[in-house]
């Protein structure tokens, strides 16, 4: 049987985890967002945030406010949590007034913030203890992507954990993806960002070389959003299963050879305009001599071409 059909098998069953009643703690500028779209799941829901004036539209929508995350696990089959850091997810799940201290056996918890992996893993451990399946659940697409539903989300759960949120958790998401065991969602989750904000980066040092252009940069951020969303931008080259040197015969090799040449040739020009300009352009001599090993095809003619040319 498919997961859809057991899905809707589960529901006429009134399974618990699928129709019963949903808990959310944290109504931040991600969370609330989220959590609204949960209003009108079968079983209701249940909210708590720490400031009056979060939760008041929640409750004048039909859901139901609680004082602790203790008072809202007690009622709820699936919790879910967004708040600060790793601190304040610990005393969420493990403190004086958690969720542990009343959750039944069975009861999923998952957690939306970014926290360590290593902090998922041990609070799973401490879950698993009690019956209570903890996932880390972290999320991609900001709050655009939680008001829209079209959110990214990243899931490290057991195969029974991440059956049983992966049909509400569509609620707010349109990409549910099972990254692997407890942990491996807060992983993929860090490996997303940190392209995301070395792109920022390298964004800042395109920047400085048209501002020192004399361009407009407001008008080059209108370039580079409008083709981003064309070509997809990073992503664009993220589809192989393995960062391991391809072959000749590799059917992505001729394409990544051609992604190579461009780029080595687009970058080699840059660095030259910056060199003519006077500026540093630390990242993108770091894309010229990395971008084809990164590929897998190896370094191209130009990257080696220049190498040759710079002083020792």
């Amino acid at each position: 049987m498919g997961h859809g059909a057991d899905l809707q098998r589960r529901r006429r069953a009134g399974d618990p985890l699928v129709t019963g009643r949903y808990g959310y703690i944290g109504l931040g500028n991600m969370g609330a967002p989220m959590a609204r779209r949960l209003l009108d799941r079968p079983g209701g829901l249940t909210v708590l945030d720490t400031r009056p004036e979060a939760v008041t539209p929640f409750v004048e929508a039909g859901a139901k406010a609680t004082s602790s995350p203790a008072e809202l696990a007690a009622e709820c089959d699936i919790v879910s949590v967004t708040v600060l850091d790793d601190t304040q997810v610990r005393d969420v799940v493990t403190g004086p007034d958690g969720v542990l201290s009343s959750a039944r056996p069975g009861t999923v918890v998952a957690v939306h913030s970014t926290i360590s992996d290593t902090t998922a893993v041990e609070l799973a451990e401490i879950c698993a203890s009690r019956g209570i399946d903890l996932v880390d659940a972290p999320v991609s697409g900001g709050a655009p992507g939680a008001k829209n539903g079209t959110l990214a989300v990243m899931v490290g759960a057991s195969d029974d954990a991440f059956g049983r949120i992966e049909e509400p958790f569509g609620s707010f998401a349109s990409l549910v993806v099972h990254a692997g065991p407890v942990g491996s969602g807060t992983r993929m989750k860090l490996a997303r960002n940190l392209l995301h904000f070395i792109a920022f980066t390298a964004a800042t040092e395109a920047q400085r070389l048209a501002e020192a252009a004399g361009l407009d940069i407001t008008e080059l951020g209108k370039v580079v959003r409008h083709t981003d969303a064309i070509t997809g931008g990073a992503g664009a080259i993220m589809w192989r299963d393995s960062t391991s040197p391809l072959t000749p015969e590799d059917s992505w090799f001729p394409i990544f050879s051609h992604v190579r040449a461009l780029g080595e040739k687009d970058l080699a020009l840059a660095l030259d305009l910056g060199g003519r300009l006077g500026i540093d352009l630390p990242l993108g001599a770091r894309a010229l001599t990395d971008l084809g090993p990164g590929l897998g095809v190896g370094i191209g003619e130009v990257a080696q071409t220049r190498s040759r040319k710079e002083p020792a």
